[in-house]
């Protein structure tokens, strides 16, 4: 193998992988992703250090595995629970909410690699983890990309949003965001596979390219491909977005609808700017692998790679703060979870008028009417039970004024 070989970087794709190198795993390389070099002169086992910094990174792996498997349940259950909550751009945050938690999923890889500087699990693992991985990467950009142009559409477009912002539109949108992914990350699953190091103590789940300029290839590919493309594109949306808003907020009428629209158009900014701060770290470490292999170490990489995991689970956290309804829905599902005594409604007037802001959730199993002094007459259910009359309990007509769309 050829001394550009043993020096390649590791590839452009945030994998549960410890290196990735071009045709065969070399001795004593810089290419590892998780922890670069695998070197034999930085033995783990004889550094306090060393060790002290592996038990943080585990547990900061586990923090964000724990959060971000938790918080992505929590956006999938309340987007499917509650009809309120199916919009067409809920729908494209479920879409995202399924493709980080599965992303999570990988770091118990990752992490056992990272801690034995070896690969246990076998070539079939290797691969659909790689393969796994690869897929939800992409999927969360394009999520993210479609997401923007759902705001482009609504805010520049609003007599076009009609036809193409609908929960089955969005829906269908999924579907092809997937496909595009599986296009794309479909070199991974092809070229992954395990290998033992040169001094046969341990194996590496790797793609292993049949040459280095490959490897140099996918680098490139995916660094276009997953960042800078859909950054762009995300980019010219609300730069449009900005302009049109701009241009029509005197006119009459237009600013209740620039309020409400503006809440939602901040929250997937955000979600976006968080994004590009948790990616952008990684793909410029990858780039810099690539063009000055050996010049970074472990610290470095496993900061870029854990960051990059971190986005997965930082999502969730921004629909708490920046979405009324996210933060409502939310609410709802953890005290349900926290007392499970409590009604589906509140007998207690006063308890009903300090709760008004979560009652769109509050069910009773039989109709209360618009007066909320006559207090609740309903039977106690449990909160597991779907209502029997699918009205809210205080004041309907209230209510259907202060619900938005998201």
């Amino acid at each position: 193998m050829s001394a550009d070989a043993e020096h390649l970087p590791a590839g452009a794709l945030a994998v549960s992988v410890p290196i990735w190198t071009a045709s065969e795993v070399p001795p004593n390389t810089s290419a590892s992703l998780v922890d670069v070099g695998w070197q034999g002169e930085a033995e783990w086992g004889g550094k306090a250090g060393e060790i002290a910094g592996m038990v943080v990174i585990q547990c900061i792996y586990a923090l964000v595995c724990l959060l971000g498997l938790l918080g992505n349940s929590l956006v999938i259950f309340v987007i499917l629970r509650y009809a309120k909550m199916k919009t067409a751009t809920n729908i494209y945050l479920l879409n995202l909410a399924i493709a980080d938690e599965l992303f999570m999923l990988s770091i118990p890889f990752v992490a056992t690699s990272a801690a034995l500087h070896h690969w246990p699990f076998g070539r079939a693992l290797c691969r659909t983890v790689l393969g796994v991985d690869g897929l939800n990467m992409f999927t969360s950009v394009f999520c993210l990309t479609v997401l923007s142009l759902d705001r482009y559409i609504a805010v520049v477009h609003p007599l076009r949003a009609a036809t193409y912002r609908r929960p089955r539109v969005a829906k269908m949108v999924n579907g092809g965001v997937w496909l595009l992914s599986l296009l794309v990350a479909s070199p991974i699953p092809i070229f992954a596979g395990t290998a033992t190091t040169h001094d046969g103590q341990a194996v590496a789940c790797n793609l292993l390219w049949p040459s280095p300029a490959w490897s140099a290839a996918f680098v490139v590919y995916t660094t276009l491909l997953g960042f800078l493309l859909p950054v762009l594109a995300m980019g010219l949306c609300y730069l449009l977005i900005v302009g049109k808003m701009r241009v029509v907020a005197q006119r009459v009428g237009w600013q209740q609808r620039r309020r409400s629209e503006g809440k939602l158009t901040r929250l997937v900014l955000m979600v976006v700017a968080m994004f590009v701060v948790c990616w952008m770290p990684f793909y410029v470490v990858q780039l810099v692998n690539l063009l000055l292999p050996g010049r970074l170490d472990a610290t470095v990489n496993n900061a870029s790679l854990i960051l990059s995991y971190s986005n997965s689970c930082a999502n969730p956290i921004l629909y708490g703060f920046l979405s009324e309804n996210f933060r409502h829905s939310f609410h709802g599902v953890l005290r349900r979870c926290l007392d499970t005594s409590l009604c589906c409604c509140h007998a207690d007037s006063e308890a009903a008028e300090e709760e008004e802001e979560e009652e769109p959730l509050d069910y009773c199993a039989a109709p209360r009417g618009d007066d909320k002094s006559k207090g609740c007459v309903c039977p106690t259910l449990p909160c597991q039970q779907e209502p029997v009359h699918p009205e809210p309990c205080c004041k309907p007509s209230t209510l259907l004024t202060k619900t938005t769309t998201f």
